[in-house]
């Protein structure tokens, strides 16, 4: 029975040494930043699994890009996207601010016309529909090479210099930035198809009012048109569809308000936004100023026509999320098309009086969506 207690005593010292031994090696471990070592492996391999993602829409994403040229005439388009995935636009100085919307304008009309112009020459034979349906693929294709590249150049930089704050934050943003690459890469099936999107919204609402009407252009891709709504004129402007395009709204709203002399009762702008988490898709607000999601040069044309001549500038807009926008238009947007139209009537029949002129521009991408 005694021998059998001091067993029990010496297992239990044993325990107890292997015990303090391991919690020493532990401390030793932690004291020399090993357990910060094995968060960054366990970072590093997270953010390497989602970069064989990232990888795999950008490689995919240009595969059908370069189908879509081919089918569109293209002898070479392997060549043609070489150089459009790795152009890019530098911004103008900032630090003297006189003219930078006319120079931003200028350098974004560069950049527009440089991937029309490659497309143009390469597909002689296509349609303008199918040389925008391509365009957009291959903007698509560029957005995520572009991610995609960025992803790795942090990951790399974060290896290389030890900094495990980089990698903590990149792989803490990773979700976000799959997300955003994961809706781009479901939308180039839609636009392959032309199919409406959701940032159609405008467009739509556009073609609603001007069903019917005789167009004329007023601006580059951006149709316009006359109409009446009890003794009031409309006059709708949007992109030309059923291509890819988005045209020049603002240039367009300019150009119409100068040629009336500003004798415009009031300016309304449709447009798709985003909702915050927990509002409804397809849900409606109003407000004041040019709802239209551009750079500026388009948006500040908008509010520049307005400001000289006094006209009230009204917005109405339809939430949406990111991936709603970019993918094919859901029912709940389209009814809400329905409801935007009956707004506009109804705001126009209340501020204004027979005999007014009144200008409404639809804005977004019109690809599926004529007029």
């Amino acid at each position: 029975m005694a021998r059998s207690v001091d067993v029990m005593a010496s297992i239990a010292d044993w325990i107890q040494v292997v015990s303090e031994l391991v919690f020493m090696l532990i401390f030793i471990l932690i004291f020399f930043g090993f357990n910060q070592r094995l968060q960054v492996y366990i970072w590093t391999r997270n953010i390497r699994a989602r970069l064989r993602i990232l990888e795999r829409y950008a490689r995919d994403s240009r595969k059908h890009a370069e189908k879509m040229l081919a089918e569109a005439g293209a002898e070479n388009p392997s060549e043609v996207m070489d150089r459009l995935v790795d152009y890019f636009v530098i911004e103008p100085v900032t630090i003297e601010p006189t003219d930078i919307i006319r120079r931003l304008d200028h350098v974004l009309t560069v950049r527009e016309q440089r991937f029309k112009h490659l497309i143009e020459r390469i597909t002689p034979k296509a349609t303008d529909i199918e040389r925008s349906l391509a365009e957009t693929v291959a903007e698509i294709s560029t957005a995520l090479n572009f991610l995609y590249k960025v992803v790795r150049h942090y990951l790399l930089f974060g290896e290389k210099t030890r900094n495990w704050v980089l990698i903590m934050q990149l792989e803490l943003i990773m979700p976000q930035l799959l997300k955003i690459a994961e809706t781009y890469y479901k939308a180039i099936d839609v636009f392959t198809a032309g199919k409406p999107i959701g940032d159609g919204l405008g467009p739509l609402v556009a073609y609603r009012l001007m069903r019917g009407s005789e167009l004329r252009r007023v601006a580059e891709d951006t149709v316009a048109a006359e109409t009446m709504l009890e003794n009031r004129k409309l006059i709708v402007v949007k992109a030309e569809g059923p291509g890819s395009r988005v045209g020049k709204p603002g240039k367009a709203v300019e150009r119409i308000v100068e040629e009336l002399n500003g004798d415009i009762s009031m300016i309304i702008t449709v447009d798709a936004a985003l909702k915050l988490e927990g509002e409804d898709t397809g849900s409606i607000a109003e407000g004041s100023g040019a709802a239209i999601g551009d750079p500026g040069p388009e948006k500040i044309r908008i509010e520049r026509a307005a400001s000289k001549y006094g006209i009230p500038l009204h917005a109405i807009v339809v939430k949406m999320g990111m991936e709603e926008a970019i993918h094919e238009m859901k029912e709940e947007i389209a009814r809400a098309a329905e409801k935007v139209v009956e707004r506009i009537k109804e705001l126009v029949l209340r501020n204004t009086k027979e005999g007014d002129t009144v200008l409404v521009a639809g804005i977004g991408n019109t690809v599926g969506i004529a007029q």
